[in-house]
């Protein structure tokens, strides 16, 4: 499926991961502690910012909120979890949309984050513990084709994100748009418009984690060709260092790098 180069782009789009969560604290903490288990409370769609998290945000919607209004966001789609919501509705406190923002915000729930499926709320050393064979099947697959009982690979997130860049093309060409998802989902992104294969984005993968409140951004580029989006920025995190809110990264929940 080839998408859509001509006329149906956006003039811009940031791809921003959510701030810290309350997950990604409960994450560490299990890894300090050598645990199998990441002691979450209720569901994981409904894992909430930590104070930190909403500190990033707020950074992000004032680095938003310094730009010409008419180059602010003008369009926000988030996915349904609560961390990216909370993320979005901080930085429209503090302004970061355009004036003309109203009722453009849009739960997707195609940018929700990657299914984990069985592994869920284990971490690496809880994988191996508890399911050896399926912790040697992701290293046999690697990541990009794995997918646990009950859960998502990265081919998976990326069939739901193919029509989820169609829907971005045919509503909001010509907008400023403003994307507010996960780690799996920034890359995954990143693959499809930039048309890469599996090896050049588990090559990016493998460069560092996707800081939270991380920005990044496109560009509508008129290439002589009908036009296309073109990265301008990865994982910029400047808006945070400039408002002195701390800059946190955590890989995904339940995956290490390998």
């Amino acid at each position: 499926m080839e998408l859509p180069l001509e006329n149906g782009w956006p003039d811009r789009l940031w791809i921003v991961r959510h701030g810290e969560s309350s997950g990604n604290v409960a994450r560490d903490r299990a890894h300090a502690t050598g645990s199998f288990d990441i002691e979450i409370d209720g569901r994981d769609v409904d894992v909430s910012l930590s104070d930190r998290g909403e500190q990033q945000s707020i950074a992000l919607g004032q680095w938003f909120a310094a730009m010409p209004v008419d180059a602010r966001p003008d369009v926000v789609l988030t996915s349904p979890y609560l961390r990216a919501r909370k993320t979005a509705q901080a930085i429209q406190r503090v302004s970061g949309f355009a004036d003309t923002f109203k009722n453009n915000d849009v739960i997707d729930e195609r940018l929700r984050e990657k299914e984990f499926g069985i592994l869920d709320r284990l971490t690496q050393l809880g994988i191996e513990n508890r399911h050896p064979e399926l912790a040697e099947a992701r290293r046999s697959l690697g990541k990009f084709y794995f997918r646990p009982p009950g859960g998502e690979s990265w081919c998976d997130v990326i069939l739901r994100l193919r029509s989820m860049m169609d829907t971005i093309s045919i509503h909001y060409s010509g907008k400023r748009v403003l994307i507010v998802a996960h780690q799996v989902v920034v890359l995954c992104m990143r693959y499809l418009l930039e048309k890469l294969d599996e090896q050049e984005i588990l090559a990016i993968d493998a460069e560092g984690d996707i800081a939270n409140c991380g920005v990044t951004e496109y560009a509508f580029v008129n290439d002589g060709r009908g036009g296309a989006l073109k990265l301008k920025r990865y994982n910029f995190v400047a808006p945070l260092v400039v408002q002195g809110a701390p800059v946190t990264s955590e890989p995904e929940r339940n995956a290490a790098r390998r």
